[in-house]
């Protein structure tokens, strides 16, 4: 049963949000405020004190998290030795904002550079494993120009 007065996408939220498990999550949206410059929008405990969940915003977007917990199978990326996901963080200037994250703790996976899609572009991983590609949108660009700008030593897989 639906109330017509609650919205089906709370305000303030996407059609799609991540949300991530990390070990040790309490420190991570501490890392994530300082790095990111995340907005801490709510947070509930568990009786023993761990993080059952948490809501952050990165610029205009929220990310959710919870706490590890093998009871439930849910693991973070460290468990898990790597993850299969990226999260994509656009910005006004992905080189300072790399490098700060880096200065809070984060590993440079990947230097900023220019992308040949048109973004500076490069990767961090925080540390709890989870990777972040930062981009700054500085050419628009065709599919075409895209297509003809890949390089021609680039190996997919």
């Amino acid at each position: 049963m639906t109330n017509s007065n609650v919205k089906p996408i709370p305000d303030g939220m996407s059609t799609v949000t991540p949300h991530i498990v990390c070990a040790g999550a309490l420190e991570a949206i501490e890392f994530y405020k300082n790095a990111f410059g995340a907005v801490e929008l709510a947070r509930l405990l568990m009786p023993n004190g761990g993080l059952l969940h948490a809501a952050i915003r990165i610029g205009n977007s929220c990310v959710m998290l919870a706490e590890e917990n093998p009871q439930w199978k849910s693991f973070g990326p460290k468990s898990l030795n790597g993850t299969p996901v990226t999260l994509h963080l656009y910005v006004e200037d992905a080189d300072s904002f790399a490098q700060h994250a880096v200065e809070a703790g984060a590993k440079l996976v990947m230097p900023v550079s220019d992308a040949f899609w048109g973004d500076r572009y490069g990767q961090i991983e925080d540390p709890f494993g989870h990777r972040w590609s930062i981009a700054t949108h500085v050419k628009d660009m065709t599919a075409d120009e895209i297509r003809n700008a890949i390089p021609a030593n680039m190996d997919c897989g």
